[in-house]
C-alpha cells in the first residue's frame, strides 16, 4: 500500500455529534503522533477465532505497523477469554492464538521494548480489575450498548451468557490495565470505548479524590481505511460469512476466490459505489494494493470487463502479500519462537498490570 492518505468519510450535518467529535479528535491526534509518539500508548488486538484475512490486513494490521514505525508504544492483545462469550470452539483457542501471532509478525509487527503481543488470559492482574470496574457501570448501560446488541444478534445464541453483556467492561480492563490512551477502532466500536472512558472517569472521581488520577481517558483513533467488504460485495468481510481471502491463502487459492467474486453485467468498468457496489469494492481493493485512486483503476481497465478487473486484483493482491506469505511460511516452522514471543509479551505486560493493580488497591484502601 502506498503512503497516500485515505480521507475520513464525509460527515453530514445530521451525523451523530459524538462521532463528529471523535473524527476531529482523531485528526488532531494523528498530527500530534508525528511530533510526540511517546505521549501515547496504543491498545489494540483481536479475538483468536481463526487466522486473519485481507480485511484485517488493510483495515488494522498496516496501521499497527505504521504506529510501531512512528515509535508509538503498542500493546497488541489476543482476547482469548472473550472467545468464550459467543463461540463454542474453545478447543481451538491455543492454536488460533499462535496463528494470530504468526499473522502479526508476518505483517511486520516487531516485538520489543515498545511493542508487546500477549493473550489476556495470561495477565491475571488485569482481569482483577473486572470486579471494581463492574461496580462503576449499570445493567441498563450494558444492555443498551448497541455494539453488544449487534454481537448478540450475530452470535445467534439461543441463551445469552452474562459474558456477552460484560464484554465492554472486560475490554475496559484490557485498555486501562496498561493505561492505554489510544485505541484504533472503527465507528461501530465507539460505544465500547465510551464505556471504558466512563469507567476511567468514574474510578478517578470516586477513588482518587486526594491523589493523582490513575486512569487516562482513552481516545479513539478512527480508521481511515474504508470498510473492506467481502467478495460477495454486500457484507463486511468476515470468516463466518465465507467471503474472505485469508492472509495464509496461496496465490492459486487467491486467484480462485477472486474469480468467484460477485460483479455485475456491465462491460465497462466504472467506480460507482452507490449503483455498482460489487465492482466498486474490487476496485477499492486494487487501490489499497497499488496506491491508485479507484477511479484511476477503473479508467485503466475500461471496457476490459469483469475478467480484466479480477485479473488485475489477483495480480496486485498476490504481489502485495507475497513477502508476508513467504515470512509466514518460515514462521510456521518455528513454533518455539512464536511461543517465546507470546510469553515474553505476557511477562512484560504483567509487570505493567501489577503496578496498576497496586495503585488501584491503594486508591481503594485495600492495601495491607
Amino acid at each position: 500500500m502506498s503512503e497516500k492518505e485515505v480521507e475520513y468519510a464525509d460527515i453530514s450535518d445530521d451525523e451523530n455529534p459524538s462521532y463528529k467529535a471523535a473524527v476531529e479528535r482523531s485528526k488532531k491526534i494523528e498530527a500530534d503522533i508525528l511530533v510526540n509518539p511517546k505521549k501515547y500508548r496504543v491498545l489494540t488486538g483481536d479475538r483468536p477465532t481463526g487466522r486473519l484475512h485481507i480485511g484485517h490486513y488493510f483495515g488494522s494490521l498496516q496501521n499497527r505497523v505504521r504506529l510501531q514505525e512512528l515509535g508509538v508504544p503498542t500493546m497488541i492483545l489476543i482476547a482469548d477469554y472473550q472467545v468464550l462469550t459467543d463461540h463454542d470452539a474453545f478447543d481451538k483457542i491455543s492454536e488460533n492464538t499462535k496463528q494470530l501471532a504468526i499473522d502479526y509478525l508476518s505483517a511486520g509487527i516487531k516485538p520489543g521494548e515498545n511493542v508487546m503481543i500477549f493473550p489476556h488470559s495470561y495477565i491475571p492482574e488485569a482481569n482483577q480489575l473486572m470486579l471494581p470496574f463492574l461496580t462503576l457501570v449499570t445493567n441498563s448501560e450494558l444492555s443498551r450498548n448497541p455494539t453488544v446488541k449487534d454481537e448478540i444478534q450475530k452470535s445467534e445464541l439461543s441463551v445469552i451468557n452474562a459474558g456477552m453483556y460484560t464484554y465492554p467492561v472486560h475490554q475496559a480492563c484490557d485498555i486501562l490495565f496498561c493505561k492505554g490512551n489510544l485505541v484504533p477502532v472503527g465507528k461501530d466500536q465507539l460505544p465500547h470505548l465510551e464505556i471504558t472512558a466512563n469507567i476511567a472517569r468514574r474510578f478517578n472521581k470516586k477513588f482518587c479524590k486526594n491523589r493523582e488520577p490513575i486512569f487516562p481517558e482513552p481516545h479513539a483513533l478512527l480508521s481511515k481505511t474504508p470498510m473492506i467488504m467481502g467478495l460477495d460485495g454486500s457484507k463486511k468481510m468476515s470468516k463466518s460469512l465465507g467471503n474472505t481471502i485469508m492472509l495464509s491463502a496461496t496465490e492459486d487459492e487467491t486467484a480462485k476466490l477472486i474469480k468467484k467474486a460477485k460483479t455485475d453485467g456491465e462491460r465497462v468498468i466504472t467506480y460507482d459505489p452507490h449503483n455498482r457496489p460489487e465492482v466498486a469494492n474490487l476496485l477499492r481493493l486494487i487501490s489499497l494494493c497499488t496506491g491508485e485512486e479507484p477511479e484511476q483503476v477503473a479508467a485503466r481497465i475500461g471496457d476490459g470487463g469483469a475478467g480484466k478487473l479480477k485479473s488485475e486484483l489477483t495480480e496486485s493482491l498476490n504481489e502485495t502479500l507475497r513477502p508476508l506469505r513467504q515470512k509466514r511460511t518460515e514462521l510456521e516452522k518455528d513454533t518455539e519462537y512464536i511461543r517465546k514471543v507470546l510469553l515474553d509479551g505476557a511477562e512484560k505486560a504483567r509487570v505493567i498490570a501489577q503496578q496498576t493493580l497496586s495503585e488501584v488497591r491503594e486508591a481503594m484502601n485495600m492495601k495491607i
